[in-house]
């Protein structure tokens, strides 16, 4: 009994440094994001102000630009609320904000990607270049906080890789992880893990850090990367509570956009994992290029649809909002 008892003891002592360990990296990770994206807003902040306002009256631009500037800040969450702000300060016009976070959706896929190619590796090369662009001139020295706070976000990475080795083996973890097997119940997940943290470009990540790390297969994995796309629209409908009614209805359209997509989806969720699992090298790959696919698709759908009506809704909402000059 005492040697139960022990062992026991053990065991209790290890889950719980092993969730310290973990829940410490994703800390970290989600503190090197946001101020990974605080920083290239501050160093570019009237740049991206200016592409955005000129590159909006064309919808190709507009969309290319979404996805760019998400790209650079690595936060879709942040496009969609610099958008929505720029709809309220009347910098850009309702109709026009739309290819903006389309293409947000899709700029928002290359985290998964770079995670699933193993490029996290590369973030303690980028943590050293960053802390010796901040020993040069002040200029330099902004690009080197971000260039520091993109090396944290790959770094942390790569300690929740570690920290979730030991568990591998772990059968009350698979157990938990199968919860997610039912494709509604991925979604919810996904959904619900990027309204806590606040950033989809976090969920895919960490999703597909599980599937390298063998502890979730991509078949539980894929549902959860799609219902990301409605939990990273919160950030911007809160930005939008106290400000205009056009701003209102901008994030209110990103959030439609994604969650019809998702219930699009849903019921033919099965065939478009098996399609992703079958088109892939590894689970890893299938993780990022249903992400992707899924935007994509997402976008050019909507897109389509924007164009169509493009003209109508000018007529309905252009007048609300001040010319863009």
């Amino acid at each position: 009994m005492p040697d139960l008892v022990k062992e026991s003891y053990r065991f209790r002592v290890s889950v719980f440094q092993i969730s310290i360990a973990v829940l410490a990296a994703i800390a970290l990770f989600l503190y090197g994001l946001t101020s990974f994206s605080r920083e290239v807003q501050a160093a570019g902040g009237p740049v991206l102000r200016a592409w955005l306002t000129r590159a909006t009256s064309r919808w190709w631009s507009g969309f290319g630009l979404g996805a760019g500037t998400t790209l650079l800040l690595q936060s879709s969450s942040a496009t969609t609320s610099l958008t929505v702000a720029l709809v309220d300060a009347h910098v850009i016009t309702l109709v026009n904000s739309l290819p903006v976070m389309l293409g947000a959706n899709v700029g928002t896929t290359v985290t998964a990607w770079l995670v699933s190619f193993k490029l996290t590796g590369l973030g303690a090369f980028f943590i050293v270049a960053g802390t010796l662009l901040g020993l040069l001139p002040l200029r330099w020295h902004i690009f080197g906080k971000a260039v520091f706070y993109f090396g944290i976000i790959f770094f942390s990475l790569d300690l929740i890789g570690l920290a979730l080795t030991p568990i591998r083996q772990s059968g009350w973890l698979e157990e938990i992880l199968l919860l997610t097997g039912n494709p509604w119940l991925g979604i919810l997940a996904g959904a619900a893990v990027t309204v806590l943290v606040q950033s989809s470009s976090a969920t895919s990540g960490l999703v597909v850090l599980l599937v390298q790390q063998g502890l979730m297969p991509a078949e539980h994995a894929i549902p959860m990367v799609v219902g990301a796309n409605i939990g990273t629209t919160t950030t911007a409908l809160l930005a939008s509570i106290s400000l205009s009614a056009n701003a209102r209805r901008a994030a209110l359209a990103n959030t439609f956009f994604n969650a019809a997509g998702v219930l699009l989806l849903a019921p033919l969720m099965p065939v478009f994992v098996e399609s992703m699992v079958r088109w892939t090298p590894s689970p890893a790959f299938a993780v990022a290029l249903a992400h992707t696919v899924f935007n994509t698709l997402l976008a050019a759908f909507f897109m389509a649809l924007w164009g169509l009506s493009r003209k109508r809704l000018e007529a309905k909402f252009g007048a609300v909002v001040c010319n863009t000059a």
